[in-house]
């Protein structure tokens, strides 16, 4: 939980929810508000005319029926034109029932969320160390899969292969944050983070740090490709062994 100014976007979904679901909502929380506050600080603009990603949120009712989907269906494109995502929906109980099957997704909501209105839903959860480790084995492996794959699709190319690293940068950050909070040592800086994975796989040159610092880039040299990719492969492929082999101490 942190301090912060509720944008009046979400007080306006607050009041239009209520008006859906009446006594049935229970709460409203916004969630993933550190990648928020990184894209605002770069300026950059959404589709909509406002700076950085549309801000998420997540709705717990006491139930959901097809009738409450047409009510919210009928505001999406003024929650859109507002800056907000399409609010998240779920009925009690269901985000408890789901931590074994969305370990990081829902972690990193409990990890990085704001109560808006209503009881904190999330006080009491926490997710299964067991399941992290092994959704982030599945996400490094995919990576690194991925990575061999486009290697071989860039055809030795160095622009290919610039474009390929921009982006991956962001689920490569995503993945490094995951690992970091399996560690218990995720931070409200994804830099640190990082840093932390790094020291932790002792990885010297801070190859780690270079590719999550490319999340919002929007290309790269030829050059600056070519030198980083083998050392980005290497640390890729050393994720997925250490998460492997990774217990809870």
């Amino acid at each position: 939980m942190r301090d912060m100014i509720i944008p009046d976007a979400v007080h306006a979904l607050d009041r239009e929810l209520r008006g859906i679901f009446g006594a049935r909502l229970q709460s409203l929380s916004i969630y993933g508000a550190r990648p928020r506050a990184a894209a605002h600080a770069h300026g950059t603009p959404t589709a909509h005319g406002h700076d950085g990603p549309p801000t998420q949120t997540l709705a717990v009712v006491d139930s959901l029926t097809q009738e409450d989907l047409r009510g919210c269906a009928r505001y999406v494109e003024a929650w859109h034109d507002a800056g907000l995502a399409t609010p998240l929906l779920i009925a009690a109980r269901e985000f408890e029932r789901s931590l074994d099957a969305f370990p990081l997704e829902f972690g990193a909501i409990l990890a990085d969320h704001v109560v808006v209105s209503g009881g904190n839903p999330f006080a009491s959860l926490a997710v299964d160390a067991a399941d992290v480790r092994r959704a982030c084995e599945v996400q490094a492996r995919s990576h690194l899969l991925d990575l061999r794959e486009g290697f071989l699709e860039t055809r030795g190319r160095g622009d290919a292969l610039a474009v390929l690293i921009v982006q991956s940068a962001g689920a490569f950050a995503a993945l490094v944050s995951s690992i970091a909070r399996l560690e218990g040592h995720a931070s409200a800086d994804a830099a640190a983070d990082a840093r932390h994975v790094e020291r932790t796989l002792n990885l010297p040159g801070g190859p780690i740090t270079e590719v999550t610092k490319l999340v919002g880039v929007h290309e790269i040299t030829s050059a600056e490709a070519e030198r980083l990719f083998p050392s980005y492969l290497d640390a890729v492929d050393r994720l997925v062994n250490y998460v492997d082999g990774w217990s809870a101490q």
